[in-house]
């Protein structure tokens, strides 16, 4: 039986903006329906860097919904089942609201928002500052935390000059007088891997993508020293073969983001692998490859993927 309450929820495996998406898009939609009803939810445990936040801003993690089965949802922060919560098939949708690429299909009608902004947290709070709704300081620090992390401290192309504004403002409202000190105070937290096993390393950022060739799983850890992963390589490369042959995938790729120097050393594991060169359009040595000036997965990686593997 569907229930009255609505959960807003980001994608699986969670990350700080699609959790700061669904606690401050689950307060908005209260206060402008003066309600109680919508209420954040986890698609699944969360990261570090989330983790951080939520303790630094003072907010509670949201509870898990393991099944979205029969449930009112809003999906914040992705719009591809194949990221979503498990059950949501059989979900009644209620809205979407994004800022990634359009691969949706749903049976009725729906409010869907997509923006190309930097994160989702910059269409929330852009529909706060629309709406002149107060955003609490704590508010405030989550989301543009939420955002930071999400463009990389403003350095990724997906950063537009709206974002950039937003993040002024936002830092303004939560009394932070230097928000890229926060962005790097955040990616500290989110590089460090000592306590990590090889397989969380490369699931604590982690989407599918589904192509004609099959599925490609990517995953993302931006880091601000590189060498911290010096040793841990070889054991990340056993890690991703074993994920790619025990899950089905075409290729499995894990991206150490070097913050600084802006580029982004490839870790890959491919049934195909001069299919993933030409893709990449670099050749593979040893399962790795470092491609200078990419740090956005969805902007400069997505793209090559789309139009080499669905020919």
């Amino acid at each position: 039986m569907v229930q009255n309450k609505v959960y807003i929820i980001g994608h699986m495996p969670p990350d700080l903006d699609s959790v700061a998406s669904a606690i401050s898009y689950a307060v908005f939609k209260n206060r402008i329906e003066k309600t109680d009803k919508y209420q954040p939810a986890l698609a699944g445990e969360i990261n570090k860097e989330t983790e951080f936040a939520l303790k630094k801003f003072v907010f509670e993690k949201p509870p898990v919904l393991e099944n979205a089965k029969d449930q009112n949802v809003i999906l914040v922060d992705h719009n591809e089942f194949s990221q979503s919560v498990h059950g949501i098939e059989q979900a009644n949708l209620l809205e979407v609201l994004d800022h990634h690429k359009v691969d949706f299909k749903y049976g009725q009608p729906i409010t869907f928002m997509v923006e190309p902004l930097g994160a989702t947290c910059s269409i929330i709070a852009h529909m706060y500052f629309a709406q002149n709704i107060e955003l609490s300081e704590n508010l405030a620090g989550l989301m543009l935390s939420a955002i930071l992390v999400d463009t990389v401290i403003a350095k990724l192309p997906t950063c537009t000059e709206k974002d950039k504004k937003i993040i002024e403002k936002l830092a303004e409202l939560a009394g932070i007088k230097d928000w890229q000190a926060l962005g790097k105070e955040l990616f500290k937290v989110r590089s460090s891997v000592k306590a990590l096993k090889a397989v969380e390393i490369i699931k604590s950022d982690f989407k599918n993508f589904n192509f004609k060739v099959g599925k490609i799983g990517i995953g993302q850890v931006e880091t601000i020293d590189l060498g911290e992963f010096s040793e841990r390589k070889e054991e990340l490369l056993v890690e991703l073969d074993k994920l790619r042959e025990k899950d089905g995938y075409h290729s499995v790729l894990l991206l150490l983001t070097d913050i600084i120097k802006e580029g982004s050393l490839f870790l890959t594991s491919s049934e195909d692998q001069a299919k993933l060169e030409e893709a990449l359009g670099a050749k593979i040595k040893r399962g790795r490859v470092y491609l200078d000036g990419i740090i956005s997965r969805k902007k400069q990686v997505v793209p090559k993927f789309a139009k080499a593997f669905n020919k």
